[in-house]
């Protein structure tokens, strides 16, 4: 029998995304995007939640293509909030528009939200060592401010680590867990 994290054990739409996919490095810009969405959308709930309706998410917000969902009116929005297949929430909804708008205006100034991120990872992983299962940690802190600056919203210190974590930036897995892998996350 494997061993895994513990909040991994409860049903098995959270035992094949632990499995398959939670703590595996991504370096695709838009796929990171998409995950820092729906970290958003968790934030004060359960990650179960999400995963119960992410194919909902991913039909609601156009497949997390940036381009489509920067577009997204006020009446876009208002339609969302009536969606009951997502989260209902204004604020979440606005900051997913803004973040859209946020890393379509890094890649018009040529930067990479992929290289933007892990290389904040590369650069902390040569300084600091954190087991990953703290709610937030001094990288997360940077992270945050970091995407704030570039004009995110919505994200602070404990959401960049779930989200750090959920994209394979940092090992949130519990040593005893089969997917358990000591050393450096970055690709």
């Amino acid at each position: 029998m494997l061993v895994r994290c513990q909040w991994a054990g409860s049903n098995a739409v959270l035992r094949a995304y632990h499995d398959q996919e939670w703590g595996r490095p991504v370096t695709d810009s838009r796929a990171l995007w998409e995950a820092l969405v729906l970290e958003t959308f968790q934030a004060g709930l359960s990650w179960n939640t999400v995963l119960q309706k992410r194919t909902n998410f991913r039909q609601a917000f156009c497949g997390f293509e940036p381009g489509r969902v920067a577009a997204f009116t006020q009446d876009d929005q208002a339609r969302l909030m009536g969606d009951a297949g997502i989260i209902r929430s204004r604020a979440k909804i606005a900051a997913t528009v803004a973040n859209a708008q946020a890393w379509l205006a890094m890649q018009e100034r040529g930067e990479d939200f992929a290289q933007f991120a892990w290389s904040m990872v590369r650069a902390a992983q040569a300084h600091e060592r954190g087991s990953g299962l703290e709610p937030h940690s001094p990288l997360s802190v940077t992270v945050a401010k970091a995407l704030k600056h570039k004009g995110f919203r919505f994200v602070g210190p404990t959401t960049a680590q779930a989200w750090m974590q959920a994209v394979g930036m940092l090992d949130g897995h519990e040593a005893t867990c089969f997917c358990y892998r000591a050393g450096s996350s970055a690709p």
